[in-house]
């Protein structure tokens, strides 16, 4: 198996924001935004692994700022995390006014991506130089967010989820409860 240092692999793509990327309130889509992340963590991840790779997941995505039509937009993709076919690649999006020169943090978001051969198999990824704090404190970062999910994820399965240990948590928020929990045909996600 070879490794790489996270420098071999990172991607920066930038892009002016035109007004056929705008929403009905004149400010960048959402939608063009995460379109934009998932081509650079590919491009990422297939330079790192390469091989062609898919979007298995992607992690929270918060918008911190909104994005103007006219500033540049630039996207920073780093592998953080390697497992055995699959990776983690970390997404930075930043704004820049070109006239004042002011950047803002627009979001951030993790892409697991899995790395594919020529029949649609999984394939074997490099694993990771760590060089350094930073490069430690994504991969271990990864690792939590992975066993965290794991955790969620079986807590709340349908099978293992109790009504009533949950109930007291939901009283304080905007929800009503109604007796009847027994609909069926419910829309489940």
């Amino acid at each position: 198996m070879d490794f790489k240092t996270t420098q071999q692999s990172q991607i920066t793509l930038s892009e002016l924001m035109l007004p056929s990327h705008s929403n009905f309130s004149g400010k960048i889509h959402g939608g063009h935004i995460l379109n934009l992340m998932d081509q650079v963590a590919f491009a990422c991840a297939s330079k790192h692994s390469g091989h062609y790779c898919v979007t298995a997941s992607v992690n929270r995505v918060d918008f911190l700022h909104p994005v103007e039509v006219g500033e540049i937009l630039t996207l920073l993709a780093s592998v953080n995390y390697t497992g055995k076919t699959s990776m983690v690649v970390g997404v930075r999006v930043e704004s820049e006014n070109i006239q004042t020169g002011k950047t803002h943090h627009c979001n951030s978001s993790y892409f697991t991506m899995v790395a594919k051969d020529e029949t649609g198999a999984n394939v074997p990824v490099s694993g990771l130089i760590l060089r350094g704090t930073e490069d430690i404190r994504r991969f271990v970062r990864s690792i939590y967010r992975q066993e965290q999910r794991k955790d969620r994820d079986s807590e709340f399965r349908s099978e293992n989820f109790v009504e009533e240990n949950y109930v007291k948590h939901i009283a304080s928020h905007n929800v009503q409860l109604k007796n009847d929990l027994s609909s069926k045909g419910d829309f489940r996600v």
